[in-house]
């Protein structure tokens, strides 16, 4: 019988397709791989955008300036701050927070505006726990309670005692609803029995210009925003938060030394930054690896040093921990004022 000359050759034949097939598809794989790896090594390709809930001028605006001018030259790409002040930081952060997660977006913040603001508002745009990724704390400051000259008050407890006098008479400075001086001055209220006034601007600076000229009489700000105005001679330092003094203000005593350590004046977080939440992993470790090395740089580290400031610097993980340690601290220190802004 003649057999069909094709039936020995279709074995070998898918045989052969076989192994084209297979090496086409290790030839796209090995094609996609270096454009993987470019992806991840690509970043970044445009200028970042850093956005600030605070006013120009101002500590916080300070500290983005420093860090965007070294990260920038680190990237290799610019680094542009962009202030939008206002509403408790909730236009900033929610603008970042609803950017796209690619990490050109990012947000420079003290800590209200990711902690209090959870609290104070019941309709909050975001949720700063999903919907924002911390990157770096880059420093860590503390606030100092300061006075109009004109007010006959030395220290902590007599301005406690002068506001027990004249109920309502005291008022005081915040950038806004929810900020360390609101919280501050409603723990005070309530734990003392007294009844200081808030006053809301939108930064330190309105602040110290209301307190000098008299339009409020207590504020609480950074070491940086007060070295001008105490050298007028027309504010007074009365205390610094937390248990220690600091060097540049030698003479006034922290508050746990005029014997009040309660939580509300130690609890002082970081200036924090932060991306979108669902910015990939190796985009965040990157920006943390060089904010790291920025903030830890001579020139950077000694512009925050130079404003009182503990240079940080940390890496996305142990800023990820610090925010988880100290959120529940301030949650509640706000909650217990039990004040609500909607």
């Amino acid at each position: 019988m003649k057999q069909n000359k094709h039936l020995y050759w279709k074995p070998a034949a898918q045989a052969l397709a076989a192994v084209a097939t297979r090496v086409g598809l290790l030839a796209a794989a090995l094609a996609i791989l270096p454009l993987s790896a470019r992806a991840q090594t690509d970043y970044p390709t445009r200028p970042l955008h850093l956005i600030v809930p605070y006013q120009v001028g101002g500590q916080v605006d300070t500290i983005a300036r420093s860090v965007a001018e070294g990260l920038g030259k680190r990237l290799g790409q610019p680094v542009l701050v962009e202030n939008k002040p206002g509403a408790s930081g909730i236009i900033a952060t929610n603008y970042v927070a609803k950017s796209a997660p690619d990490g050109y977006t990012l947000l420079l913040t003290l800590a209200s505006p990711i902690t209090a603001n959870l609290v104070l508002f019941k309709k909050l745009p975001y949720d700063p726990r999903t919907e924002l990724r911390p990157v770096s704390d880059v420093a860590k400051g503390t606030g100092v309670i300061v006075i109009n000259s004109a007010l006959p008050v030395r220290n902590i407890d007599e301005l406690i005692a002068y506001a027990r006098r004249e109920p309502g008479a005291l008022r005081m400075g915040s950038w806004g609803p929810g900020s360390t001086p609101h919280l501050i001055q409603h723990y005070m209220n309530k734990t003392y029995g007294i009844d200081i006034l808030n006053v809301p601007y939108k930064g330190e600076l309105p602040i110290m210009t209301a307190l000098l000229g008299g339009q409020i009489d207590v504020a609480l700000a950074s070491v940086f925003t007060l070295k001008q105005p105490l050298a007028t001679g027309k504010i007074r330092a009365l205390a610094v938060l937390g248990s220690k003094r600091i060097s540049s203000l030698p003479d006034v005593p922290s508050m746990a030394e005029s014997g009040y350590n309660d939580d509300a004046y130690r609890a002082i977080a970081p200036t924090t930054l932060l991306a979108p939440a669902q910015t990939p992993a190796h985009v965040v470790e990157r920006l943390g690896r060089e904010v790291s090395a920025t903030v830890q740089s001579p020139e950077v580290r000694d512009r925050l040093l130079a404003m009182d400031l503990e240079p940080i610097g940390n890496l996305p993980d142990e800023a990820l921990a610090e925010y988880q340690t100290y959120l529940p601290i301030i949650l509640k220190l706000n909650a217990d004022t039990g004040v609500t802004l909607d």
